[in-house]
Parts: C-alpha cells; structure tokens; sequence
C-alpha cells in the first residue's frame, strides 16, 4: 500500500477519518492525499414564477439579491473547505506523518473519486457525513455511492477511533472475500494482528474447502487464524462475534446482490456498517 484518499468533511466523523488514516498511514508509510468535494451549485434561489406577484423593477432587483446571496455562498463554501483540509492536514503531520496533500474539489463526489483512485490503494470515508439522520441511524448518502462505484477498497471510519488490535473477515467464500484475503496476505496493514476467519451458515464440502484455503493463505503470509463456522443470521452472527471477541475492525465483501434485490431482501452490507461500532473495510 503506498497511496490513500481520505475524504474529509465537517461532519463528527472527520476526526475519526483523520485517526484512522494516520493509522493505515503510519503501518504502511503510504502518503495520503486529503480531499474535500464541493457539490454542483444548484439551479439557484430564483422563484420559480414572479411574474404575477411583483413589478419588473422590484422582480429584478430580488433576482439581483438572490444572486448575489448564491455567490457569496459558493465563496463561504470554498473557503470552508479550504479550512477543513487545511486543519486535517495540520493535524496529520502533526501526528508524524510527511507526505501529505490535499485535494479541494468541485463537482459530484464519485466523479472525483474516479479521477484520482487510480493511483490510490485505499479510500477512507466517514461512515456518516454532514446530512445524515443520526437519530435514525442513517449511512450517509453518498458512502454507497462510493463503495459501489469505487475500484479500491474502501475502509469506513466509525464515530470514534480506537486502535485497531484485532480484525474479522466475515468470509462468504466469494471473490470478494478471496480478494480480500489475498489483499491482506499481500500487505502490511495488519501485520502482526490476530484475525478471525468467519464464516456464518451450514458448513458444505465447497464452502470448507475455500476457508481452509483462505486460512492457509494468510496463516503463510504470518497471520494468526482462528477460522470456523457459526450457525445464524448473517449480520446478528457477525455483530455478537465482534462484541464478544473485541474485535476491532471488520473486513468484508459489499454489495454482493444488484439494488434491486437489496431493495427487496435487504443488504448485509448496510446493515453491518449501519449497526457496527467498528471500522469496516469493503472489497467488491
């Protein structure tokens, strides 16, 4: 791992963004490159039909106000993402880290992700941005976006960060999850960390067999392993095991079902990151 995108915004889990890529930075000595994204401007505050209410001197002076309102709010905008990557990227080098750029954008976030994650090995976002309804438990709005659209990994920040001591694979026996395996067996992120190998059903000769594989290759690769089965729903399986072994941070495959089946079963994706209070890495 050499390069991360941390996506940086006012929200309560900046912080936590800021902690956990100093983290992923400092085990890996990978430089991070800061960004804050600025949506497209809207079709602005005009009145959708004036005509019939006011005179054309006071309708033409209001829309003059108006457009001088949007245009000093793009200015605030600008300088406060200015201000918030300035302070995120103080706070990282004052942690100790030294290569370190930031990145201030306009336009739609997935677009800039796709612009810039090409030379990026992991992109690291807030489980929850600046809109979401906390007192509902709502993901942010784009995070699905992001991990859907995105080629790399996308490691998701909880509330708060803790140092990360031990991690769970919830494993599937899918491409996703191999390629998270061999993601792991291939790096030095968690180096030196116990991992939990978890499979959730009905043990079958198949499904065996790819976890045996799975534990070979990161036992090879160093790794402490402790792989089995457990019996239960997916993500009540996963979220006991977490709480019961202190594990620290979950590693898992996303979205493996289209939209439109989510929409009718549910995804264990969301459900894991919406309940989890631990970073969650995705690999699709």
């Amino acid at each position: 791992m050499t390069h991360l995108i941390a996506l940086i915004d006012g929200s309560s889990y900046s912080q936590s963004v800021r902690d956990l890529t100093c983290w992923v930075a400092e085990r890996t000595e990978a430089s991070v490159e800061l960004m804050h994204v600025l949506g497209r401007r809207g079709v602005g505050s005009e009145p959708a039909d004036l005509s019939g209410n006011l005179k054309l001197g006071a309708r033409s002076a209001l829309l003059q106000e108006l457009a001088d309102l949007d245009e000093q709010k793009a200015k605030l905008e600008l300088k406060r993402g200015r201000l918030l990557l300035e302070e995120a990227k103080s706070g990282l080098e004052e942690a100790g880290l030294s290569s370190v750029t930031s990145k201030l954008r306009h336009g739609d976030l997935i677009d800039a992700i796709g612009e810039f994650e090409g030379d990026a090995d992991l992109i690291i976002i807030g489980k929850r941005g600046e809109a979401a309804d906390f007192a509902k438990l709502h993901l942010g709005s784009n995070l699905e976006r992001v991990v859907r659209s995105a080629t790399k990994p996308v490691l998701v920040a909880s509330r708060a960060f803790k140092p990360i001591n031990k991690f769970l694979i919830a494993f599937d026996g899918g491409e996703s999850a191999m390629k998270a395996v061999r993601h792991i067996a291939g790096g030095k992120l968690f180096t030196g960390l116990p991992c939990v190998l978890l499979c959730v059903g009905k043990p079958t000769d198949s499904l065996q067999e790819k976890l045996d594989d799975a534990a070979t290759i990161l036992r090879k690769a160093g790794y402490d392993v402790d792989a089995g089965f457990e019996a239960g729903e997916p993500e009540d399986v996963i979220k006991n095991r977490i709480e019961a072994d202190g594990i620290d941070l979950l590693i898992m495959g996303a979205y493996g079902h289209s939209r439109i089946r989510n929409l009718i079963i549910g995804s264990t994706t969301t459900e894991m990151v919406r309940s989890c209070h631990v970073p969650v890495m995705m690999f699709r």
